[in-house]
């Protein structure tokens, strides 16, 4: 969430690998807006990195079912308050401040500039992955779908 919970961006973690995906959302998190970003990203997955997708209590996957119908993509959802039901994603989000610190308008941020904050993540060395990166247990993960 950016500046007075006007702006956001959206974070997509892949469990095993942590890799990181960033939802552009310039119109804002409506739950359309999520939906059609959720649906154009997780697109990008192997078929086999797409089974289920576990979010929080947000008003904004309103339209999950319409997500699962477009994608074949399972929603689950976390009890309310427990933020450790999804571990990762909360993790990442907490990397994310390096770079957006809060209070910061996020709706002016481009797709390029999210991408480039996401590669840095997933090429940063992670002691959760015995000091491999994100991108390189992501690529292990692809290869052995393949």
């Amino acid at each position: 969430m950016g500046k007075q919970g006007k702006s956001a961006i959206g974070t997509l973690v892949e469990r095993r690998s942590r890799y990181v995906m960033l939802l552009h959302l310039p119109e804002g998190r409506t739950a359309p807006h999520v939906r059609e970003a959720l649906t154009q990203q997780i697109g990008q997955l192997p078929q086999a990195l797409r089974r289920s997708l576990t979010w929080d209590q947000g008003k904004e996957m309103a339209e999950h079912a319409r997500f699962t119908i477009d994608t074949d993509v399972q929603v689950y959802f976390c009890d309310p308050h427990s933020p450790w039901q999804r571990g990762s994603n909360e993790n990442t989000n907490g990397l994310l401040r390096q770079y957006f610190p809060k209070g910061l308008d996020l709706s002016g941020l481009s797709r390029a500039q999210l991408d480039a904050v996401a590669h840095q993540l997933n090429t940063r060395p992670r002691q959760t992955l015995d000091w491999r990166t994100p991108a390189e247990v992501f690529a292990q993960s692809v290869a052995m779908t393949g």
